[in-house]
């Protein structure tokens, strides 16, 4: 399987960033070994200094597609999900001042947190209007809604698909809102789509 990775789809977050905003979406890729295992602390790496969390809606591909139409990419998820895409900021930030891969930053291990709860995707109205949030210690820090990506869901897959076989059991990172911020020892992180819980994970 694959975890393919979306950056820079919200402008708040970008603003936040002082990133540029992209003509096409920024696509990267974490390594199976990035999926924290269930029920387990996410711990933080001896290499950073500042681990930022960034929670992002989730989509499982169900069927092996290439070059997927916009039209047709709805047939290839039945599902949504949640997750965090753990970044080491410091480190993901020395890397890009000397114009280097920052995989290092993205894809190390337990860096990327898949709920273990997945949603059909009919119970939505729109997919396109759907409300997500990240309480941290009780507290929310980031709240998206889907309707603010600069690429939907459907237009991510067609965009993907064009450089990379889709296959069954593949998960797309589909990009964070603003708030994103660091996590330190003993803090709990706690995901929602609209009301539901979706994972709860503690920092150690």
């Amino acid at each position: 399987m694959k975890l393919i990775c979306i950056g820079r789809n919200y402008t708040d977050h970008i603003a936040e960033l002082e990133n540029e905003k992209p003509e096409d979406p920024v696509v990267f890729q974490k390594p199976d070994t990035a999926i924290l295992l269930k029920k387990q602390p996410f711990f933080i790496p001896d290499f950073s200094n500042d681990v930022h969390y960034e929670v992002e809606l989730l989509v499982k591909i169900t069927r092996v597609g290439k070059h997927i139409q916009p039209k047709f990419a709805h047939k290839y998820y039945d599902e949504i999900g949640l997750g965090i895409d753990f970044t080491a900021r410091d480190l993901q930030a020395k890397l890009k001042s000397k114009g280097l891969p920052w995989e290092k930053a993205k894809g190390f291990d337990g860096a990327a947190v898949i709920g273990e709860k997945w949603l059909d995707k009919n119970r939505f109205s729109d997919l396109n209007n759907i409300n997500f949030s990240l309480k941290k210690n009780d507290e929310i820090v980031q709240n998206g809604n889907s309707s603010l990506m600069l690429w939907k869901i459907d237009e991510l897959i067609a965009y993907i698909s064009t450089f990379f076989t889709l296959k069954i059991g593949d998960i797309i990172f589909t990009g964070t809102p603003a708030g994103v911020g660091p996590v330190a020892p003993e803090d709990n992180l706690t995901g929602f789509i609209e009301e539901e819980e979706i994972f709860s994970i503690n920092i150690k």
